[in-house]
């Protein structure tokens, strides 16, 4: 409390007592001080349990494909070094089932048709599959920028054929920065 020495008129103290302030910062410091490295002592070397990797049941497996053509020479790409120059807007479609398999219009329909199908039957049949969307599989597409769009067009044609409801389109995003 101010006392004010004097004559004339009293004025409320507008000056804030930053006393008790400075006393709770000190002892948090202290706190934070001596409590950091005992937290950081007690904490013992974690023991990670190791499981075996196993497939799960009623995991969504989409299916992905890569639609790409032969170069100018007529060579595919592969794994290994076969001097692919990319995809030529001439070239023959290229299809690869799930990203590794090279396969033909005819066998990309019937691969799409047997694995969707026996996702269907795992489920217990289109009502389970209907109940849960969820569960349904996608097919997501991949195409070289040179790839023309009859070759794209072909493969969405026969996934939609093979009863594939939902096809999309990965590609790289666009850096916002430039």
């Amino acid at each position: 409390m101010a006392i004010a020495v004097g004559g004339g008129v009293e004025t409320p103290m507008s000056d804030i007592n930053t006393t008790p302030l400075v006393d709770v910062m000190l002892v948090m410091l202290i706190i934070f001080i001596i409590a950091v490295p005992v937290a950081l002592q007690t904490v013992e070397e974690l023991k990670i349990p190791i499981f075996e990797s196993t497939e799960s049941e009623n995991k969504v497996e989409n299916l992905l494909l890569t639609v790409t053509t032969t170069d100018d020479a007529g060579r595919t790409p592969a794994l290994v070094d076969t001097s692919y120059s990319g995809a030529s807007r001439n070239g023959e479609c290229r299809v690869f089932f799930n990203n590794v398999t090279p396969v033909t219009n005819e066998e990309l329909y019937d691969q799409a048709f047997a694995r969707l199908d026996a996702i269907v039957q795992r489920a217990g049949g289109i009502e389970a599959l209907i109940a849960d969307p969820e569960a349904i599989p996608q097919v997501h597409i991949r195409a070289d920028v040179n790839t023309p769009w009859r070759c794209v067009a072909g493969a969405v044609y026969n996934i939609q054929a093979a009863g594939y409801p939902t096809v999309g389109f990965i590609s790289t995003p666009v850096d916002p920065n430039g």
